[in-house]
Order: structure tokens, then C-alpha cells, then sequence
């Protein structure tokens, strides 16, 4: 029973990277160009801004909360930046007008949920269409084109900043990737290794004991809010930046690919519960499988309809494993009551 049981843990401890070795390796069968560096770095870039969304939606959903606005916020805030830099040629000017324009929203998200006490769902679904609202307007609908070497967020490499141009190590290294593998090791390091990382995980796990116990749940609901901004800020940048112009219709959906890549990666809906290793494979699953349908030519209405499976599949996995984890505890406290009364 004891070998059953462990082999159970292990399967639900390491069961994503076994789907993401299968991925891989069907993915590999079925298309030779699958593993080619240009396909290799196409996906590392378009995982770059899903991923960094990813993250933000994996503190939100562990703490009880989520966003549906990311996707918009990060339309108004990439042309916002656009913009900025198309006027002032400043890059580090523009790359702080989008975290600045992400973090405001977030911040509007987080006084209703947190202070108002609205649920997530509706306030990011209202400043879903308050921020693409917003992004048309200031664009009159129309896309900011000729952007210049703003393009570099997204399509650079190492080498193209300024004091690593003679690295020519470096010249294979594309800066989303850096992005994202800086940004991986702060959000790791701050859900393992901080206060308000174990307060999230606190909150979403049962707030009123969270609250009971001392936790500020209020101030961190916001901070989770504001990283999230940041982080729906810099996908914002390098996304723009990626397609080479300022759209405001651009990133449509991109909160459900977040959303998707941190379900999939082990991030429980009921929350308190969510590993950045697991959203980053995650993330993994859903960009190669994204990539094998693209370089099979699959139609996107079909991808749209597998996206939906996955979601679904995800979460009642997720529902499984909770209500085998409740029966195991409560027949484990019956049987330690059991065990009081004989003694």
C-alpha cells in the first residue's frame, strides 16, 4: 500500500515533465524541423512573453485571485510605449512607460478586489474592455507602424546592446530569452524565499486563517497585483516589439495562454497552490504543441478548439487530485480518532 502510495506521489510530483519529454518526442516524429535553431529560437521567443504572462496569472490564481485583463492591458501599455519612444527616441523611457501604464491598471484591479471586495473575475473583466477600449481610442484604431530600433526588446540579441556588442559569444542569445530567464529566477526566489511569497500561498489557501495568523491579506493582494502589472508590462514591450509595430488589437487572448501554461503547469484554481518550475514546463507544453500545429499547418480554429481540451483537462485533473487528497485526510483522521478511543 505504502509503494502504491509513493508511486502516486511521484507520478503527481513529476507527471508535467513526463507530458513535456512526450511532447517533445512526438513533436520530433512528426516534423524534422522541429529541433532546427531557427525553429528552436522562434519558439523561445514566443514563449518568452506567454511565459512572463504565465507567471503573473500564477501568483493571482495562488492567492485566490486571477486577471483577464492582461491581455489589453498589455496592448494599451505596449502602444503606449510605442509611442512614447516614436516621439522622444528613448527606449529606457518607452520600457518604463509600460510598466508604469500595467502597474496603474493593476493597481485600479486590486483597490475593487482587494478594498471593494469584488471578485477578480469581473474587475479584470471590466478593465479588460476599459484598457482595449483605451488603446483604440488613443490609436484611433490604427496601428503605430515604423518603430525603429524599439524592435530590439524582441527581435534583438545580447550582442545589439551597446557594451556587449564585441561579446560575439553572446550573438546566438536572443534578449526575450534573457528576459525571460532573469525573470524566472526573481519569481522563483520570491515564492520560495520571501514572506510574501508564503503569505500568498497563505491566503489563497484559506484567507480568513490568513488573516487569523497575522498575514495583511489587503497589501498583499496589491504587491501581487503590481508584480503582476510589471510583468504584463514587460510582455507588453517585447510582444510589440516582436511584431514590429504598436497594435491595439494585438495580444487578444494572450491572458488565456497565461492562464493555460499555469494550469497545466500544476497552479490550482482553488489556489494556494502553484511552482514556477511547474508553470515554466507548462508554458513548455503549450508552446511546442502551439509550434508542432503551426509546422503541420492545423487550422487555428482547430488549435483554438484543442486549447479549450487542455484547459478542461487540466482542471479536472487538478479537481481529481483535490478530492483524493480530502478523502486521504479525513480517513486519516478518522482512523487517528479510532486509534484515541481504543487506546
Amino acid at each position: 500500500m505504502r509503494l502504491k502510495d509513493s508511486a502516486s506521489q511521484i507520478m503527481q510530483k513529476y507527471s508535467i515533465f513526463f507530458v513535456l519529454l512526450v511532447m517533445i518526442l512526438i513533436s520530433m516524429t512528426m516534423n524534422d524541423n522541429f529541433f532546427s535553431p531557427g525553429n528552436l529560437t522562434n519558439i523561445g521567443r514566443q514563449l518568452a512573453v506567454a511565459t512572463i504572462l504565465a507567471y503573473g496569472e500564477m501568483l493571482l490564481i495562488i492567492s485566490g485571485m486571477l486577471d483577464l485583463s492582461a491581455g489589453a492591458v498589455l496592448a494599451l501599455s505596449g502602444v503606449l510605449s510605442v509611442s512614447f519612444y516614436k516621439t522622444t527616441g528613448s527606449l529606457l523611457g518607452a520600457f518604463l512607460v509600460a510598466i508604469v501604464v500595467a502597474v496603474a491598471c493593476n493597481i485600479v484591479n486590486a483597490f475593487f478586489v482587494a478594498n471593494c471586495k469584488m471578485p477578480a473575475f469581473i474587475v479584470t473583466l471590466a478593465m479588460t474592455m476599459a484598457a482595449r477600449g483605451l488603446a483604440l481610442m488613443y490609436t484611433q484604431g490604427q496601428n503605430i507602424l515604423q518603430i525603429g530600433d524599439y524592435k530590439v526588446f524582441g527581435q534583438g540579441k545580447l550582442t545589439d546592446v551597446p557594451f556587449l556588442e564585441k561579446m560575439t559569444f553572446l550573438d546566438s542569445v536572443p534578449i526575450p530569452i534573457v528576459f525571460l530567464i532573469l525573470i524566472t529566477i526573481i519569481i522563483w526566489y520570491v515564492l520560495n524565499h520571501t514572506k510574501f511569497g508564503r503569505s500568498l500561498y497563505a491566503i489563497g489557501g484559506n484567507e480568513e486563517a490568513a488573516i487569523a495568523s497575522g498575514i495583511n491579506v489587503i497589501s498583499s493582494k496589491y504587491k501581487a497585483f503590481i508584480i503582476n502589472g510589471i510583468l504584463v508590462g514587460i510582455a507588453g514591450i517585447l510582444f510589440m516589439s516582436r511584431v514590429n509595430a504598436g497594435l491595439p488589437n494585438g495580444a487578444v487572448g494572450y491572458e488565456m495562454e497565461g492562464l493555460t501554461a499555469a494550469i497545466v503547469g500544476g497552479t490550482s484554481f482553488s489556489g494556494g497552490v502553484g511552482t514556477t518550475l511547474g508553470t515554466l514546463v507548462g508554458s513548455f507544453i503549450i508552446g511546442c504543441l502551439n509550434n508542432i500545429m503551426n509546422l503541420q499547418s492545423v487550422d487555428s480554429y482547430v488549435q483554438q478548439v484543442v486549447k479549450g481540451g487542455i484547459i478542461v483537462a487540466a482542471v479536472l485533473y487538478d479537481l481529481k487530485f483535490k478530492n483524493k487528497k480530502s478523502v486521504k485526510v479525513i480517513l486519516g483522521n478518522k482512523e487517528k480518532k479510532n486509534t484515541e478511543k481504543m487506546n
